[in-house]
């Protein structure tokens, strides 16, 4: 835009500051030119300065001295340059101007898309609480003379949230043992699916608590009352292997054989047996060590 005020005021300079020794009678229609530029710029002014129509942007460049015309050249030169350069600005003026028409022809669209959007907003909001008490038109079906409302919508099928909403979450204020004992009471209710992802979930989020050994445990017990012995020597062996000081260390080893019988691999589960008795032989409770002698003869361990 500078550049289009910049050019109008060099041309009312030269309308009034340029002496054209010859060729004076050619000037005239230019002076009318001139003027009618140094209007139209007033008026772009206007509507870029709609405030201030008196503010005029100062020119980036100042007009560099004229240059006498050397002897001998005519002097219609200088007048057909003051003509092209007029002509020049009078081109760059209507494109100005076009541009300005069409920016401001989008505005009106934008903010008459915006309003019609408030609009329709503003009635959805109003008309909200008044349908909340009524029966939809979709629900409403027609029956001769007599329109009845027709069944319910059937709910959305329940998430898991919902189908374990039975069991209680504990609340002790140990954000790492209310996981657990959550996982636990799942998996005392049965819902193996929940507690597993409810234990998986519980040591990734508490990798370093105690219960993480004894999550991993259980997530194994969730997988072999579920099923599913594949993924249950996974996640004991996953608890010797993470956690062999933890507490349900010598549980998992013990569980792991039982995995490996139930995947028909005796001769793998009495190396567990093994493993669990050199390791933590002097550690495990009578009562385990009766297991595992039972559990060594169902496998007829040597």
């Amino acid at each position: 835009m500078n550049r289009f005020l910049i050019g109008a005021g060099m041309a009312a300079m030269l309308a009034t500051g340029v002496v054209v020794p010859a060729g004076a009678q050619q000037g005239a229609p230019l002076e009318g030119r001139v003027g009618r530029l140094e209007s139209e710029m007033r008026a772009v002014q206007r509507k870029v300065f709609p405030n201030g129509a008196g503010q005029m942007v100062e020119p980036q460049i100042s007009p560099s001295t004229p240059t006498p015309s050397p002897v001998g050249v005519p002097a219609s030169s200088a007048v057909a340059d003051l003509s092209s350069r007029v002509t020049s600005l009078e081109q760059q003026m209507a494109s100005m101007t076009g541009q300005i028409e069409m920016t401001q022809h989008k505005l009106r669209q934008l903010e008459e898309q915006f309003a019609a959007y408030r609009t329709a907003t503003d009635a959805k909001l109003s008309a909200a609480p008044a349908a909340s008490g009524a029966v939809p038109a979709a629900d409403v079906a027609a029956t001769g003379d007599v329109r009845v409302p027709t069944a319910p919508r059937p709910a959305s099928t329940p998430t898991p949230a919902a189908a374990v909403a039975g069991v209680e979450k504990p609340n002790t204020g140990d954000a790492a043992e209310d996981a657990y004992l959550y996982g636990y009471r799942l998996w005392s209710a049965k819902k193996y699916p929940e507690a597993q992802a409810q234990l998986k979930k519980m040591v990734a989020d508490y990798p370093k608590s105690r219960r993480a050994s004894f999550a991993q445990n259980l997530l194994g017990r969730a997988y072999l009352d579920d099923g599913k012995p594949s993924l249950a020597s996974i996640a004991f062996y996953d608890n010797y292997k993470k956690y062999p000081d933890g507490e349900r260390a010598p549980d998992s080893l013990f569980y792991l054989g039982s995995a490996l019988m139930k995947l028909n691999k005796p001769a793998d589960a009495c190396k567990v047996y093994g493993e669990l008795t050199d390791v933590y032989g002097d550690k495990i409770s009578a009562g385990m060590k009766a297991d595992v002698a039972k559990a060594r003869t169902a496998a007829k361990c040597k």
